[in-house]
């Protein structure tokens, strides 16, 4: 993607700065939490057409682990 466009172009939800990521071919908007697709080299900024950034597969799932003997955990649960 050129960087002069880059430099202009704004995701139009939160009006932040785009990153171009090569390899998925999309501009990711972190303010927002979206990723617009580049198509044929055209940025498509449609909401409708972005994913949530939290749908990345290759993101490590930030899951909350509850403590042990934390209500409703499998440890404080009677054995049958």
């Amino acid at each position: 993607m050129d960087s002069r466009l880059l430099d202009i172009l704004v995701c139009p939800v939160s009006k932040g700065r785009l990153q171009f990521d090569r390899s998925r071919s999309e501009l990711i908007s972190r303010g927002a939490g979206l990723a617009y697709p580049v198509r044929d080299g055209i940025p498509i900024l449609l909401e409708s057409e972005a994913r949530q950034l939290d749908d990345e597969p290759s993101a490590p799932a930030a899951k909350a682990t509850a403590a042990p003997g934390t209500p409703g955990t499998p440890s404080d649960t009677p054995a049958s």
